[in-house]
């Protein structure tokens, strides 16, 4: 399995599969982190990778304590499947 990378410059969680990328994009503030885009290039979609970069943004923020902002509707339908990372989100102010 491709490692998932966060690169913190980017400031985006991402996994390379043959050569192409899939990212999830963030921002990250005092407390909170806004998981705001999730991209798969069209070559890799179906395959379940922009959900592995979702689990690892929620992973990260619940290993920092960050309460996460999913202002990405693909964030938003992953958390609605897997209620484990619900206690993590709140809505934006």
């Amino acid at each position: 399995m491709n490692e998932i990378i966060n690169d913190k410059q980017g400031s985006r969680f991402v996994i390379t599969v043959d050569g192409l990328e899939v990212y999830e994009l963030y921002a990250e503030d005092k407390g909170t982190i806004d998981l705001y885009s999730t991209y798969t290039p069209p070559k890799l979609r179906g395959r379940g990778l922009a959900a592995d970069v979702v689990k690892a943004a929620l992973e990260y923020a619940k290993e920092k304590n960050l309460k996460v902002i999913p202002t990405c509707w693909y964030v938003r339908k992953y958390v609605d499947e897997h209620p484990e990372y619900k206690e993590l989100i709140i809505e934006k102010l």
